[in-house]
Parts: structure tokens; C-alpha cells; sequence
């Protein structure tokens, strides 16, 4: 081996390594790259880990990411040349300012490529005008990605030849071994990018319409859970993350009524995924009122955890996919209370942030997870909540995981807080009312948890778990065991406090139905009764609140000793 071809393959890194650095790049606020900047990084990165070393022509960029027609022109349009030489620019900047010993990510000049190296390569000044066409030197040598450990490289010089069929064969199985081993590895997701257009049905409504359109747009952008454009970018293969196209056709029906008709689309192919109405009376409103209520309806519609393009995102991807998928998988296993859903979230979310530390969405949701799992591990989901609120000071999720960190190790007060930070950056998500209702109802403000609750169980889509808990929590504390009882049923969730509020209020009712849900308690959780006071403690629930439901889980033939404890 010469010199050169040692450097080669010195410099080589695997697309494990490659990943890996382009998620912290992305994710590290000091990378200056412009939003363009980054989802051509992007574009180019998985065009190379697809691999396509080659890279792409400025067409394709054009057309894939910025949003250009199909008859754009390189040669008049120089948007392309100036967006990847400001990419190329904050790579270099980025590298040389804090740049490690490490991998590398580099555009060289005169090709639309991504480079991932452990070596500095040197600018090709000479090729600086060769950007325009895309055209390498036709020796160029492409950045190839190495073979794992225990796969036997087998190096073939440009100039040698196979000296057998044998050898040849056994190029091709290690070959299939490489892609074998590559396609095994989970998929990593993003959040899915959502393109928005509404219309007017007449013409008078256009002003109307477009103001309920920015309205929206900015409702839109307060979630944590989409990425929003205003480009309808071709039809074709999305490298980056799924696209969906969302329509919507603005009506007043008559003058008490305002209709808006929506459909959500495949942006890569067109098929129609779901499309459906939403109707506001304008008896007794304000126009602004009616506007309010439409927008309010129509992101909880699209962009909740359990709106339309989550749920398709959640079901769609991989059991394997780390990201986005898992974060929003999670968020269900915590609704659902599943032990091994939540098992399978805490590896998922582990894995997810070994790829990107940064990650403050994955991390918020680690955090709520773990105290899901181990309400001991306070001090650790603590911890975690606070480093993504330092992560995403703006982000809605980041905010609810401080919150229920801060709530369950007893700081009720600064809990409340966070969770009025987290509906005031988002006021349309109805799960940080639901959860910050929880909390209101446990720190004894009956009348403000109910309001909450009831708000957000309007959500169009599911009513959130926390928000119809909190509704039958309130039922049985005002002694309403039967309302109780059927707010609990709707609850889709069996943890301990469902499954003990469902008990307890039969129990209330002298209902026969009580021990059958006793027996489905204590399959929950056969000690109850001897861990019942610490399942109080760590919801921090009232001493009077507690002992009623203690009260009625006796009624229902739980057996406890005088001071909470279980019976022998």
C-alpha cells in the first residue's frame, strides 16, 4: 500500500460514524448554517449514505429541496451556487473554530457532495467555477464508507486485476455481508414536513380565509411535532423525512355558520390520506372568536401527538426507527401505561440520543419515561427534563417533562410553573392542559384542573388521557360514584390510579361489578393494599382525597389495616 492509499483509508469512516456527526452538527447552535443550508446537508448526506457518492446535480437540488419548478435552469438561476457556497462556507467556518480531532463534514468545490473524513482535505480552488454543471473530473475517487469489523476487505488495485473467479465470489459475499450488515441498522426519523394551502369557495371570503391561513400557520408552528414550508416541492422520493401536503377550503355556509374542509395527502405520491370538516357557529361570536375557535380546532386536528399526520407517522415507521418515531411512540406508551410499551420507549429513546445527545425532544420524553418506570429515579428524570429545557427553552415538551419532574419530587409550586410556561408557548395543545390539569388537581385547585380538562377533552381527534382522568378524579371526589365510574371506563389506560379509581367507585356504588375490578387491580399489582399509601405520596394526592378512595377500594373488598398498610 502507498502513501496515498494509506491516507484513503485512514481518513475513511463508517456511516455509523457519519451519522452520528451530522446529527450533533445539526443539532449544536454554534453550526451557523442557514435552515436552506441544513436540508441540503441533509440531502446530500443521504443521497451518500444511499450510496450515491457521486452526489447530485444542482437540478436535483433544486427541485428536492428548494422547491423549484421543473423547469429550472441552472444556468439563469444561480440559487443553488450560492445556497451549498454558504453551506460549504459555515462547514468551514464551523470546522475550523471547533472542529476536534474527529470526523469531518465537508462540500468540495466544484461538486454538490457530502464528505465525511477524519482528514482535512484541501480546497480545490481550481475547481471553484466547476459548481455550476456538477461535473467531476472523471478519475474523481468518491468517499467510500469502511466495511465493520470482522468483514475481511478485500482491496483491488485500479490497475490489477481478479486473478480468479474464487476471488471474485468471495468479493460479491462480502459485498452482500456490507449491505446486509448497513440494512440492519434502524432507521433514524424526523419530524414529517407539512405544506399548507387554503382557499377561498368565493372570492368575498379571501381576506377571511387568509387570515384564518397566518393564524393557523402560526398555531401550527407552536407544536413541537411538524416542520412547516410554504413550498409544494415535485413529486418524488423525500430523502429526508416524510412530506405531507395539507389542503384546506374556507366556507361560510350562511351567516351563522363558518366551515373549513381539509385534506391531508402524500406530498410524494398524491394519495389522499384522510380529509374531513371542521364547523363553527357564528351565534352569539365575534368574528375573531370564530377565527380562534377554527384555528384551535384544526392543529389539534393536524398536529397533536395523536392528530392525523402523527398517528400515520407513529403506525407507518419501523418498530426499529429511532427519532421522531420513537419519541411519538413513547408519548403513547406513557397515554396507555403499558409496562412493556414503556420498556420498549426507554430503549428506543436511549438509542435515539447515543445517536444525538442533543436531542431535546427525545430527551424530555426519556425523562417522563423513566419517572413512568421508576418513580425513585426522580433526581435522574430531574436532571434530564432541565438539560432540555437548556436544549429547547421554547419547546412545549421540554417545559411538560420539567413540569412532571419538578411535580413528582414534591416542588408543586415551580411543577405549576413550568406547565404555565409550556401553555403559554403552545395554548392549542391539548395535552399540556390535560397534564398541567393533573397537577392542579393534585395540589388541591379542583376549580382550575377542571377547567383545563374540560378544554382539552374537546380535542377532535382523542380526548387526553390525563384530561378524562382528571374529569373522573373530580366525579369521585365530589362523591359522584357513578359518573366516576363511567368517566374511568373511558379512560384508555390501566395503570394503578385508573384501575384503582374504576374499584373504588363501585366499591362506592355497592356495585357487583366491584370485585371484578378489584381482581383486575390486583392482577396490576397483587400488594396494592400494602403499597397504597406510597402510591398516594408519589401522585400527591390530598390525605382526604386518599382516604376516600382507600375507602372505597374496602368496598370493594381490599383489606387494609387501620394505618393504610395492607391486612395479613
Amino acid at each position: 500500500m502507498n502513501a496515498e492509499e494509506h491516507e484513503e483509508t485512514t481518513c475513511q469512516v463508517t456511516e455509523a460514524e457519519a451519522r452520528t456527526e451530522l446529527d450533533r452538527l445539526l443539532s449544536d447552535q454554534r453550526f451557523h448554517g442557514t435552515e436552506r443550508a441544513r436540508d441540503i446537508l441533509r440531502y446530500l448526506a443521504e443521497r451518500y449514505f444511499d450510496g450515491e457518492a457521486g452526489g447530485a446535480k444542482a437540478y436535483s437540488i433544486a427541485i428536492d429541496v428548494l422547491g423549484r419548478t421543473s423547469n429550472f435552469d441552472a444556468s439563469n438561476d444561480p440559487i443553488v451556487r450560492i445556497e451549498v457556497s454558504r453551506l460549504r462556507s459555515a462547514l468551514s467556518q464551523y470546522y475550523e473554530a471547533y472542529g476536534e480531532a474527529g470526523v469531518a463534514i465537508d462540500i468540495p468545490s466544484g461538486r454538490y457532495v457530502a464528505r465525511f473524513a477524519r482528514c482535512v482535505h484541501g480546497r480545490d480552488d481550481a475547481a471553484e467555477g466547476a459548481g455550476a454543471n456538477n461535473e467531476a473530473p472523471a478519475d474523481a475517487v468518491p468517499v467510500t464508507i469502511t466495511i465493520p469489523q470482522g468483514i475481511l476487505a478485500v482491496v483491488v488495485s485500479r490497475r490489477g486485476y481478479i486473478p480468479s473467479a474464487a476471488a471474485a465470489a468471495t468479493a460479491l459475499l462480502i459485498l452482500g455481508g456490507v449491505v446486509a450488515w448497513y440494512s440492519s441498522q434502524p432507521s433514524f426519523t424526523q419530524k414529517p414536513l407539512v405544506m399548507l394551502t387554503m382557499t377561498a369557495a368565493d372570492v368575498r371570503l379571501e381576506r377571511e380565509a387568509g387570515a384564518t391561513r397566518d393564524y393557523l400557520l402560526a398555531s401550527l408552528a407552536q407544536f413541537d411535532t411538524l416542520t412547516l414550508s410554504t413550498q409544494q416541492p415535485a413529486r418524488v422520493r423525500q430523502p429526508v423525512r416524510n412530506a405531507y401536503s395539507v389542503e384546506l377550503k374556507y366556507y361560510a355556509d350562511d351567516d351563522n355558520d363558518r366551515t373549513v374542509w381539509w385534506q391531508v395527502s402524500d406530498a410524494a405520491d398524491g394519495d389522499i390520506l384522510k380529509s374531513g370538516i371542521e364547523r363553527v357557529s357564528m351565534e352569539g361570536k365575534s368574528a375573531e372568536a370564530v377565527k380562534d375557535e377554527l384555528v384551535s380546532a384544526l392543529s389539534r386536528r393536524l398536529a397533536t401527538n395523536r392528530g392525523v399526520i402523527n398517528s400515520i407517522e407513529a403506525r407507518d415507521a419501523p418498530r426499529s426507527a429511532l427519532g421522531n418515531a420513537c419519541v411519538l411512540r413513547a408519548e403513547y406508551g406513557l397515554d396507555d401505561g403499558g409496562r412493556q410499551e414503556l420498556a420498549d420507549a426507554s430503549r428506543c429513546l436511549e438509542q435515539t440520543l447515543a445517536r444525538n445527545p442533543s436531542d431535546a425532544e427525545a430527551t424530555a420524553t426519556l425523562a417522563r419515561v423513566t419517572l413512568a418506570t421508576d418513580p425513585a429515579a426522580v433526581g435522574e428524570a430531574l436532571r434530564m427534563a432541565n438539560r432540555a429545557v437548556s436544549l429547547a427553552p421554547t419547546s412545549d415538551r421540554a417545559n411538560v417533562a420539567l413540569m412532571m419532574a419538578q411535580f413528582h419530587s414534591g416542588r408543586i409550586a415551580a411543577a405549576i410553573d413550568a406547565g404555565n410556561r409550556a401553555l403559554a408557548l403552545n395554548p392549542s395543545n391539548p395535552d399540556i392542559s390535560a397534564k398541567l390539569g393533573s397537577v392542579l388537581f393534585a395540589g388541591g385547585f379542583y376549580d382550575s384542573a377542571v377547567s383545563l380538562a374540560s378544554d382539552a377533552a374537546r380535542s377532535p381527534e382523542a380526548a387526553p388521557r390525563d384530561a378524562v382522568l382528571v374529569l373522573a378524579l373530580d366525579a369521585y371526589r365530589r362523591g359522584q360514584w357513578s359518573e366516576a365510574s363511567l368517566l374511568a371506563e373511558q379512560v384508555n389506560c390501566s395503570d394503578f390510579i385508573v384501575s384503582a379509581l374504576r374499584a373504588a367507585s363501585l366499591g362506592q356504588l355497592g356495585s357487583a361489578q366491584a370485585s371484578v375490578r378489584l381482581a383486575d387491580l390486583r392482577s396490576w399489582n397483587p400488594f396494592f393494599e400494602k403499597d397504597f399509601r406510597a402510591h398516594m405520596t408519589t401522585r400527591q394526592y390530598a390525605p382526604a382525597f386518599a382516604a376516600s378512595l382507600r375507602d372505597g377500594l374496602a368496598k370493594a373488598g381490599a383489606h387494609f389495616t387501620p394505618d393504610g398498610m395492607a391486612a395479613n
